[in-house]
């Protein structure tokens, strides 16, 4: 019985990773330009997401405030859902619904990027952060995991995983933005 669940699972995983392979190279490649020319403009990245697309929005903020593979100078990155003084005074005063928009409204800047996730697509806070981001001419890139959702009709660029288990979009979500962290880390690199 847990054989079969861990085959499984490999293989909607390997169906998914072909998926992206035919149809996700060019979001990826949009997204890895898209950030490379904020930053080369001394833009900033703002990630938000909810539950464990928060996670890996403060996984992403790491790699580029640190490093991903080389080393190179610290790029500018913020994951919003980090500072719970602002989520709880946010979600006190106002909304739920806010805890992302408020933070965009205050920090974010035309050059900057927002980069959105929501498996669903349809997370109202992510959405009302990217209706603020575009009000001050932000880019935005989305990571969803449904198509033709509001948020991938809201973004500049759009990797959509589609797929009925969360947990399989972000997965696929996890190598793209590994890529993408590769890619826009090859134009900062120090070179000696």
């Amino acid at each position: 019985m847990m054989k079969q669940i861990i085959e499984d699972m490999i293989k909607t995983h390997q169906q998914l990773l072909d998926r992206f392979e035919e149809s996700g190279i060019d979001a990826v490649v949009g997204a890895a330009e898209m950030l490379t020319e904020s930053l080369k403009k001394s833009g900033c990245v703002y990630l938000c997401g909810n539950g464990g697309s928060a996670a890996d929005c403060q996984h992403i903020a790491g790699e580029f405030v640190g490093r991903f593979r080389r080393e190179g100078r610290a790029l500018p990155a913020v994951a919003l859902s980090t500072d719970t003084s602002v989520l709880t005074c946010i979600g006190n005063d106002y909304n739920f619904v806010d805890i992302f928009a408020r933070q965009v409204d205050a920090l974010v800047k035309g050059n900057d990027v927002l980069w959105a996730f929501s498996t669903s697509g349809f997370s109202n806070n992510v959405i009302a952060a990217a209706k603020s981001a575009k009000q001050k001419g932000a880019k935005i890139i989305a990571f969803t995991g449904k198509l033709n959702s509001e948020l991938e009709k809201m973004a500049d660029t759009c990797l959509c995983i589609d797929s009925p288990q969360t947990s399989s979009a972000q997965e696929i979500h996890q190598l793209a933005y590994h890529i993408i962290c590769n890619l826009v880390e090859q134009q900062f690199v120090e070179v000696k």
